[in-house]
């Protein structure tokens, strides 16, 4: 491996030619890393001109990270960090980000917030769960213009399979960590969404909002 494929800063070789394969720079996951250890990997990313996309930031980190970057953007519900954001054209389409409950926001805040990075438009509906299901109605056709629809959704997670059953684009389903104690932190509302018989209905990861935006962003930019 030669020195422009990654750089090797001890805790960390970080992969600077990731968007040369994939479209985007390196992101740094946060969580179990200290804000030390994302200084130095944001500057080794800084070094190349990436843009550094940090999630899973606690507000503990970042009054650190702060210090060392005072342009850096911070979210502090999303828990995501990003600097020297790149200006990516934005394609003329829109991600629809939709919550079953109040509780789920700070899921979609880090999807939101990562799909803007990504250089995507968000339109985002809150609380709009099967428990209150007319609220739903009230926003369908802004949820069935958009390329693509997040859902996200703790508890049973019902609403993923509804929304899914309502429109012709691709969803992907976010179970929440969201409920009482057979929600088992999540696990219920997963399993739930990959049983769903709902066609076109894909799952990522429990809370994983990151992981939803990158894949909507994808869509997006076809």
């Amino acid at each position: 491996m030669s020195d422009d494929e990654f750089i090797d800063i001890n805790v960390a070789k970080v992969d600077i030619q990731r968007d040369k394969r994939n479209g985007y720079p390196e992101v740094i996951y946060g969580q179990g890393k200290t804000a030390d250890q994302i200084i130095k990997i944001s500057k080794a990313l800084l070094s190349k001109n990436k843009t550094v996309l940090a999630t899973r930031v606690s507000k503990e980190k970042m009054s650190k990270i702060y210090k060392e970057f005072p342009d850096a953007v911070y979210d502090g519900c999303a828990r995501c960090m990003s600097i020297n954001k790149k200006n990516i054209k934005k394609p003329d389409g829109y991600i629809a980000i939709v919550t079953a409950g109040t509780s789920d926001i700070p899921v979609a805040k880090e999807a939101e917030f990562c799909a803007d990075v990504l250089g995507n438009n968000v339109k985002s509906i809150y609380d709009v769960g099967v428990a209150g299901i007319h609220r739903l109605f009230s926003y369908l056709d802004v949820i069935r213009n958009a390329k693509v629809i997040i859902v996200i959704a703790g508890m049973e997670g019902a609403l993923a399979s509804v929304i899914c059953g309502l429109v012709d684009k691709p969803v992907i389903a976010v179970p929440t960590s969201v409920g009482y104690g057979t929600s088992f932190k999540g696990i219920t509302a997963l399993l739930s969404m990959l049983n769903s018989c709902a066609s076109g209905l894909s799952v990522v990861n429990i809370d994983n909002g990151f992981g939803a935006a990158y894949n909507a962003s994808m869509i997006n930019h076809l």
